[in-house]
């Protein structure tokens, strides 16, 4: 175990390399640390609120006609 300390900054580097190789503006990497378990489930918590903000989601709009549609549809399920 003691010899593969010597490896250290061999592992980091690769580390390193393989996440400025896969991430990207798009998809990108987050690093959380793993000690302390309460803090880690935050910053993953912020990191997925921060993605769902970023996508500026809303209602799809609809036409008053499709609207009556829908309306009569849902009086049709509930009567079954």
């Amino acid at each position: 175990m003691i010899h593969e300390r010597n490896y250290w900054k061999d592992y980091v580097n690769a580390y390193e390399a393989c996440l400025q190789a896969t991430s990207t503006h798009h998809t990108p990497w987050y690093i959380v640390p793993a000690d302390d378990k309460e803090n880690a489930r935050l910053i993953v918590s912020r990191i997925v609120l921060d993605a769902l903000e970023g996508l500026k989601m809303a209602y799809p709009r609809t036409t008053a006609k499709r609207k009556a549609e829908l309306q009569s549809i849902r009086k049709q399920l509930l009567k079954k």
